[in-house]
C-alpha cells in the first residue's frame, strides 16, 4: 500500500492514457456488421438406407456425413456468391467477410458475414447458405439418378424367379424410394434460418473495449509502479532510515520551504512546527546524558544535499534557546556553508586555527537569535566557528591533527554543546578520525533525496569503526514531524523518545547546565 501511495500519479496516468485511447480508437473505428444465416444436415435412416447401395456410394455419403463443415467451407461458393451479388464483389472480398463454425454436435453450421453495410451483410450470408444447399441439392439429385441407374441394370440382370425372390424385392423397394427421392427432391442439408439485416454494429465493441482498456491500464499502472519502485532506491519513510542503520529515531523534520531556503536570516525565529522538530530532537539527546556526557554532537550524512548543515544549525539552535551554551563547529573544510547562511564572516575559522594562524577564541563568532514569542526583548547567542575563507590542500590531514583534538577539548571546556557539522561520509573521508573523538554521532537522511545504498553503505562503516551513534534523523518528511505530545486536554502531556522507548515528564525537559 505504501508503494502505491507513492507511485499512485503513475497508476493514474497509465489507467487514463489507456482508457482514453482504448475509447478514442474504438470510437473512430468504421462500424462493422455482422449478419447470421446457418444450415442443418440430417443423416436419418432413410439416408443410411440410401448409402448400403453400393460400397462407393457408402464411402461418398459417409464422408459427406463426416465432413459437413468442411463442405460448407469448401468449393466455390465465395465466387458463386460474388458473381451473384455482384456490386464490386471478389471471391477475395466474400471469403474474407465469411466465419463458418459448427454449433456443436447437432449438425448445424452457423455461417456469418460482416461488411460496413447491414444489408450487404446479410446478402452475403444468405446468398452463401442458398448457393450451398443448392448445389448439394443438384449433388444429391445426380446420386440418386446414378444410383436408380444402377439398382435398374441389377433388376434387368435378374430372372423372373430372381425378382420373384427376396434380393429381387429388396432392389425393387430400392428403386422405388429412389425413384420417389429423385421426384420430390430429397435433400439432407436446409436452411435452418436466414440472415437477418442488422440493426446495430458487431464492430466496435466501444463499451466493451473501453472496459477492457480499464483494466489493462490498471495492471500497466501497477506494473510500472512496481518497476519503478524496484529502480527507485531512493528512502521514502521515515521508518526506513531507522530500519537500514538499525538506529532509534531522533526525530522527524517537516519538509519546509524556510528550511529549503539557503539561508533563513541571521538567527531568525523558525515556524511552530520546524522549531518543534528540533526542540524534539534536543530533548531526545538529552536522554543519552543518563549513561555519559553528552558534549560534542557529529552531525553527519552520507550524500551531499542530505540536509545536515540546516539539521546541525537549527540543532544548535534550539539548544541555545533552552539554556545551553553552544558551539556550533564547521569541518567541512572543502565545502563551507555556514558563513552564508548565517550571514557572518567566513573568515578566519577552523583551518586558520588548526595550522596556527590565529587562536580559536579570535575565531569564533557570535550569532545573535531573534527571540521568540514568550522569551521576551533579549534573545540568545550562538558562537560559530566556520570552517574559513579558503579550502586548505590538505583538510583530511589537519581534522586527523593534534591540532584538532585540542580544539575538540577547548571547546568541550568552554560549552556545554559543540554541534559538528561535517562533510558527507561516503563522499570525502575527511571526518572519519572525528567520529571516535566525540560523544555521539547523529545521522541524517532526507526522505526522497536519500539513497538506500549509500545508507547501507554507510551503516556498514559505522557498524565497524566503534563510532557512539546515537540514532538518525529524517529530513524532508511530508506530514512533518510525529505527535511526540499528544494533548490531553489537562494541561499535561508525556514525552515520548521515538524508537528508544523511554519516556519522561515535561518538567525534565526544562534546560539545565551541562546538558
Amino acid at each position: 500500500m505504501a508503494v502505491l501511495r507513492r507511485r499512485i500519479p503513475w497508476i493514474v496516468l497509465c489507467f487514463v492514457l489507456v482508457v482514453g485511447v482504448t475509447y478514442g480508437v474504438s470510437k473512430h473505428q468504421t462500424k462493422k456488421y455482422t449478419a447470421t444465416a446457418s444450415v442443418t444436415f440430417s443423416n436419418n435412416s432413410l439416408s443410411q438406407q440410401i448409402a448400403g447401395l453400393s460400397a462407393a456410394n457408402s464411402s461418398s455419403l459417409q464422408a459427406q456425413q463426416a465432413s459437413d463443415l468442411e463442405l460448407v467451407k469448401l468449393g466455390d461458393m465465395a465466387a458463386k456468391t460474388a458473381s451473384r451479388l455482384g456490386d464490386g464483389l471478389t471471391a477475395g472480398k466474400v471469403s474474407g467477410s465469411l466465419s463458418i463454425v459448427a454449433q456443436g454436435e447437432s449438425g448445424v453450421v452457423v455461417v456469418s458475414a460482416t461488411s460496413i453495410s447491414p444489408a450487404l451483410a446479410a446478402a452475403i450470408a444468405n446468398t452463401y447458405v442458398n448457393q450451398f444447399v443448392d448445389e448439394q441439392q443438384s449433388a444429391n439429385r445426380r446420386l440418386f439418378k446414378s444410383a436408380l441407374a444402377l439398382v435398374g441394370k441389377q433388376l434387368a440382370g435378374l430372372s423372373a424367379a430372381q425378382r420373384s425372390g427376396v434380393d429381387g424385392q429388396e432392389l425393387e423397394s430400392r428403386a422405388h424410394t429412389l425413384s420417389l427421392l429423385v421426384a420430390l427432391g430429397y435433400n439432407n442439408v436446409q436452411v435452418a434460418q436466414e440472415a437477418a439485416v442488422p440493426t446495430s454494429p458487431s464492430s466496435p465493441k466501444t463499451k466493451r473495449n473501453t472496459i477492457l482498456g480499464a483494466v489493462l491500464g490498471l495492471l500497466l499502472g501497477l506494473g510500472v509502479a512496481l518497476l519503478l519502485e524496484r529502480l527507485d532506491r531512493r528512502v521514502r519513510e521515515p521508518e526506513e532510515l531507522g530500519a537500514i542503520y538499525r538506529l532509534p529515531m531522533l526525530g522527524v523534520v517537516p519538509k519546509s520551504t524556510v528550511l529549503a531556503q539557503s539561508a533563513v536570516g541571521n538567527g531568525a525565529v523558525l515556524p511552530p512546527a520546524e522549531a518543534e522538530a528540533f526542540s524534539l530532537i534536543r530533548a531526545h539527546l538529552r536522554f543519552f546524558n543518563i549513561d555519559r556526557e553528552l558534549r560534542t554532537v557529529l552531525i553527519a550524512s552520507p550524500a551531499p544535499d542530505d540536509g545536515k548543515t540546516t539539521i546541525a544549525r537549527h540543532l544548535a539552535e534550539a539548544a541555545v534557546r533552552l539554556g545551553s551554551r553552544v558551539l556550533l563547529l564547521e569541518v567541512d573544510l572543502r565545502h563551507a556553508t555556514l558563513a552564508q547562511q548565517l550571514g557572518i564572516q567566513p573568515g578566519p575559522g577552523l583551518a586558520d586555527v588548526l595550522i596556527g594562524a590565529v587562536a580559536m577564541d579570535e575565531a569564533t563568532q557570535s550569532v545573535a537569535l531573534q527571540a521568540s514569542p514568550g522569551e521576551g526583548v533579549s534573545g540568545h547567542t550562538l558562537d560559530v566557528l566556520t570552517a574559513g575563507a579558503v579550502p586548505p590542500p590538505n583538510p583530511g590531514e589537519l581534522l586527523e591533527s593534534q591540532a584538532m583534538d585540542r580544539v575538540l577539548e577547548q571547546a568541550k571546556a568552554a560549552y556545554d554543546l559543540v554541534v559538528i557539522d561535517t562533510p558527507p561520509l561516503t563522499a570525502v573521508s575527511d571526518a572519519f578520525p572525528l567520529l571516535t573523538k566525540v560523544d555521539g554521532v547523529v545521522i541524517v537522511g532526507r526522505i526522497g533525496h536519500s539513497r538506500r545504498d549509500a545508507a547501507e553503505q554507510l551503516q556498514q562503516v559505522l557498524s565497524s569503526s566503534g563510532a557512539p551513534v546515537l540514532g538518525v534523523v529524517a529530513n524532508g518528511a511530508k506530514g512533518g514531524p510525529a505527535p511526540y505530545y499528544p494533548a490531553d486536554g489537562g494541561g499535561s502531556s508525556g514525552a515520548v523518545v521515538s524508537g528508544g522507548g523511554a519516556s519522561s515528564s515535561s518538567e525534565e525537559l526544562a534546560p539545565t547546565a551541562g546538558a
